[in-house]
């Protein structure tokens, strides 16, 4: 049954196939925002503005612990769908042990971490002695639990890269929910304000890492455990590393990001802003992250027949791809332009909050239109194995423009720098990510039916 779910990537007709695979990625990613969400209007209205900035002082390291996650899970993706699309199963089971045994290895490391130097890592990355009691309480259960969240986040791609949409959306559908039904237990009635968020997220990994388990150990996969299969070969590890990486880069570039917001926001303005761009980042998290389940429709049908080598399948599957996250994203950008003020009430009252975080918001989203494009491009070459271009365009928007805009503007603007950095990255990382494509553009963008292939060259350039 499996097996004949591979094989729909090859078979299936394209939008249907896209439609199957991202409308459960998309809602996953919804539910597991809103989980997000939930969390800090939670933490907002029971715990204060101050809990909701001591979590966003937390949030970078957790971003560090997921990108370890994201490359070994988006890498492995990677390499397992192309190993199926090249019926080459066995190897494919190989790629899964030995991503197993990575998982084991960060997640010893992140345990340790809690204990070793947490306090140290949280000043590093901008805590002051006011909002290091919430990172610190927030964060310590988080690192203790790093094997259910390392465990689940990897294999949800592992998941999808055999086609396996519908379950590959539970496993975030699952703990979200019961993070949610957890929050209000924990931080309200056993009164455990940040640290209770915390706890009510290791419960709800861990609950869905069983549940994953099982799907693994039942035979409903292609895969399955083996204790063979998890003895490292280097040669696969790296393979999947190097694949990785630029997801790695991109969330360590995400959490360095947060840091150099946190450091200009507090230098410039107060801890009171920390707090307010935690719930902004919520906010565009929660919009945004939808359109990162089409990516995940998307990569695994780009992979399979990318090594089966069905390269007008493969054109149609990005070219629809971008039509549909194009107009997702105008429809966020027209939503949050419209109406900021209603989301910031979802988080509080306090009028200063409010004001504050919608001008802020209109700022950041001022560019919203543009990033559905950088989302397929920079999905695209991982998906196809292309590490280069694929690091170039996962690092552009937040090494090479928005860190550096962060730390320049807000001596020429104050706090306002910090909302402007954003467009003006979104603008530029665009227009990189369109000339590459623009490059490629006989390989992957044009109709098939206008394009002669001579021969079998790989769609895309190792450049």
């Amino acid at each position: 049954m499996q097996k004949e779910q591979s094989k729909r990537l090859g078979t299936e007709p394209i939008p249907k196939l896209l439609r199957n695979l991202s409308i459960p990625a998309m809602v996953g990613m919804f539910v597991m925002a809103l989980y997000n969400v939930v969390d800090t209007i939670f933490i907002s209205h029971f715990v204060g503005i101050q809990g909701v900035a001591g979590v966003t002082i937390a949030f970078p390291l957790m971003m560090i612990m997921m990108a370890v996650a994201a490359a070994v899970g988006i890498g492995g993706a990677s390499v397992i769908s192309r190993r199926l699309g090249e019926k080459r199963e066995e190897d494919a089971n190989k790629v899964f042990g030995n991503i197993l045994t990575m998982i084991f290895v960060v997640s010893i490391a992140g345990f340790l971490s809690a204990f070793l130097f947490l306090e140290e890592m949280l000043y590093l990355f901008g805590a002051t002695a006011e909002i290091l009691p919430y990172a610190r309480d927030y964060l310590f259960p988080i690192l203790i639990g790093t094997f259910f969240f390392s465990f689940a986040f990897t294999t949800n791609a592992i998941i999808r890269s055999e086609g396996n949409a519908r379950f590959a959306m539970m496993t975030m559908i699952i703990p979200s929910v019961l993070n949610i039904l957890l929050d209000p237990v924990f931080i309200i009635y056993l009164d455990m304000g940040v640290q209770g968020a915390a706890i009510a997220t290791v419960i709800a990994q861990a609950s869905v890492s069983i549940v994953i388990v099982r799907y693994f150990m039942t035979g409903k996969s292609t895969l399955f455990f083996s204790l063979a299969d998890m003895k490292p070969r280097f040669d696969l590890i790296k393979e999947v590393v190097v694949i990785g990486m630029p997801a790695f880069f991109r969330q360590v570039a995400g959490s360095v990001m947060m840091i150099a917001i946190n450091t200009m926001l507090i230098r410039f303005g107060s801890e009171f802003y920390v707090g307010v761009f935690g719930i902004v980042q919520r906010v565009l998290m929660f919009t945004l992250m939808p359109m990162m389940g089409i990516l995940q429709g998307m990569q695994p049908m780009i992979g399979y027949n990318y090594g089966a080598k069905e390269y007008d399948r493969l054109r149609d599957t990005v070219w629809l791809g971008l039509k549909v996250v194009t107009v997702y994203s105008a429809a966020i950008f027209l939503i949050v332009m419209l109406f900021p003020e209603v989301f910031m009430r979802i988080f509080t009252s306090d009028p200063e909050v409010i004001s504050t975080g919608a001008e802020g918001m209109r700022i950041i989203f001022a560019a919203a239109i543009l990033i559905g494009v950088q989302v397929v491009s920079g999905g695209l070459y991982q998906a196809l194995g292309k590490a280069r271009p694929a690091l170039i365009l996962s690092m552009a928007r937040q090494v090479l423009f928005l860190i550096p805009l962060v730390l320049i503007l807000p001596h020429y603007f104050g706090v306002m720098g910090v909302w402007l950095a954003f467009p003006i990255a979104d603008v530029l990382a665009f227009i990189l990510s369109a000339a590459l494509l623009y490059r490629d553009r006989k390989l992957f963008l044009v109709k098939p039916d206008k394009v002669k292939m001579e021969d079998e060259t790989p769609p895309v350039s190792s450049s």
